[in-house]
């Protein structure tokens, strides 16, 4: 059999499952050697929350021997993989990166982990996260920051920075994310590794903690685009346990040509032309895409989207909004962290104790800004009027996607920026997010695809597609990662670990 260690470098998520059902490697052993990475390098980088060694390493001897009998298996049995720190998964703790829910074990399973589970995949632990999901660096967490495996001393982006960088790293060959307003797309681009988000409604949310329920979507991080449509085809589909599932099929995700010939590629003038704040570096690596997607037969469009410099302050308004009042069963009462009161103390006291001990400052800044949005005499003024605005978003995205088949334009303004860069200027922060806000307020799918690097540095293209169209958004990406001739690409964690010996 092949040696396991080496193929973590070599192999994608698509190929560990051929080389699994092959028996040209087996379960165990591609599942001890993501183990051993993990205990060698997750002490720098913090990617991880929990490990679930015993119950992986159970999972892929049971896969294995499954083989040798010859019954049929899952289209991920035996791959490793790892989950957002949000999505509940019996037998590990979920806490969401927070204090508040500290010792919380959910007695019940998340209809994408279950999905993964009966797919056959190993799932090999929680990764770390902002906490609650709210924000763009993975330096909101209660737990620790995590660190970018491509330089240890930047940020791998938020909110779903641990499940990025766990794909980068080589813990395991893909990952489940959040994203709400850039969630996954933001650290795909900031970590080199492709990540997207469904339309709203095509993946199910029942058992993921929530942050805004009218944004917040599951989607698939891994190393190519074959991975992230082969993830995607096991988490979507309705589901009756979701309200918000959506019914319409979610189509052939895995065998689109990739052909580019006679495409329709929007530009949004807004995303390049006119942007604001856009790294020189990574413009050039956009630019340089397009001329790619041009080169092999795609015809390039200038499309506008008038509302983009109005999504941050639209998506700040709704997302807090929910926040706050998603948030407000965190009480102290029910589950999770109870404060202890004084003699004399009342109920009053024990929801500000418990919520005060809990929750980290950013989840306080969105509660407030969110409460404050929703009280009465400012409803009107901001909520309902960010709703209207939002709609206007949602139009320039249905408008600009009836001449394309898809939009692309860069995923990030920057690359990777130093951790503790712009933790103290949260405004700079939420800055971060101005080119995939629109795509989440709008409910179209997005993704992000590396293509190139800007100061050593990863940068994604980002992809948007039209309502329940994941299958040619992504096969554009399968389309752009040929004409780039794109590969698995990891970071030598070796030579970095060498780097950072005195």
């Amino acid at each position: 059999m092949a040696n396991a260690a080496e193929l973590l470098d070599t192999l994608s998520l698509v190929d560990c499952a051929a080389a699994i059902a092959a028996g040209d490697v087996s379960a165990e052993a591609i599942t001890r050697a993501v183990l051993d990475r993990i205990d060698r390098f997750d002490g720098q980088f913090g990617a991880l929350l929990h490990v679930d060694r015993e119950g992986a390493l159970a999972t892929a001897a049971s896969t294995d021997q499954a083989r040798k009998a010859g019954a049929a298996l899952g289209p991920l049995a035996g791959v490793p993989v790892t989950v957002k720190d949000l999505i509940s998964v019996p037998g590990m703790p979920l806490t969401a990166a927070s204090k508040i829910l500290r010792g919380y074990e959910p007695p019940f399973t998340a209809t994408v982990a279950r999905r993964l589970r009966d797919a056959g995949a190993v799932i090999i632990g929680k990764n770390n996260l902002d906490e609650f999901a709210m924000g763009s660096s993975n330096e909101n967490s209660a737990f620790g920051n995590v660190a970018n495996p491509w330089a240890p001393d930047r940020v791998p982006g938020g909110s779903s920075g641990g499940s990025a960088a766990a794909v980068a790293a080589g813990y395991g060959f893909g990952s489940l994310g959040t994203d709400t307003g850039g969630s996954i797309r933001l650290p795909a681009s900031l970590c080199g590794v492709v990540g997207i988000k469904p339309t709203y409604g095509r993946v199910s949310r029942y058992g993921v903690v929530a942050f805004a329920s009218s944004l917040d979507q599951v989607g698939p991080l891994a190393l190519t685009v074959d991975d992230a449509a082969l993830l995607l085809s096991v988490i979507g589909g309705h589901d009756a346990l979701d309200s918000t599932s959506a019914t319409e099929p979610l189509g052939d995700l895995r065998s689109g040509p990739g052909s580019l010939e006679g495409r329709r590629i929007g530009v949004p003038r807004e995303f390049l032309d006119d942007a604001e704040g856009l790294d020189p570096g990574v413009a050039s690596c956009i630019r340089g895409s397009i001329d790619a997607l041009k080169s092999a037969g795609a015809t390039i469009v200038d499309v506008s989207l008038p509302h983009t410099p109005l999504a941050i302050a639209t998506y700040y308004l709704v997302a807090t909004a929910e926040a706050s009042s998603n948030l407000s069963r965190y009480d102290g009462v029910r589950f999770g962290h109870r404060a202890t009161l004084a003699q004399g103390e009342g109920i009053t006291d024990l929801y500000e104790r418990s919520r005060g001990e809990g929750f980290g400052p950013e989840v306080k800044r969105r509660i407030m800004l969110g409460t404050f949005a929703l009280s009465s005499g400012y409803y009107d003024a901001y909520y309902e009027r960010a709703c209207r605005v939002r709609r206007l978003i949602h139009d320039d995205y249905v408008g600009a996607l009836k001449s394309c088949d898809v939009l692309v334009g860069p995923t990030s303004p920057v690359p990777a920026w130093r951790l503790g860069e712009c933790t103290d200027d949260p405004l700079a922060m939420y800055l971060m997010d101005i080119f995939t806000t629109g795509a989440s307020l709008a409910g179209v799918p997005a993704m992000s695809v590396p293509v190139g690097t800007t100061q050593n540095l990863p940068v994604g293209l980002q992809l948007i597609g039209r309502h329940f169209d994941e299958e040619t958004m992504i096969d554009v990406a399968r389309g752009l990662e040929k004409a780039l001739n794109l590969g698995v690409q990891r970071p030598n964690l070796d030579a970095l670990a060498d780097e950072s010996k005195p």
